[in-house]
């Protein structure tokens, strides 16, 4: 289970800052929820890809 930081602190940081933990974490929890995201939704999904795909992917994770 997840033992971390939540949205609430984590949407004023940089996805840069996060930890691995934390990105996978929240990528999957947003993957599980993909068809009911509004636009900001979306937005901070699509920047948590990011994020990961600049770290070199889950497997680096």
């Amino acid at each position: 289970m997840y033992n971390g930081r939540d949205m609430t602190e984590l949407s004023m940081m940089a996805k840069a800052d996060w930890s691995n933990d934390e990105l996978a974490f929240f990528h999957h929890s947003f993957q599980q929820i993909v068809p009911y995201l509004n636009t900001e939704g979306q937005t901070i999904q699509r920047e948590i890809v990011e994020e990961i795909q600049s770290r070199g992917g889950l497997r680096n994770l």
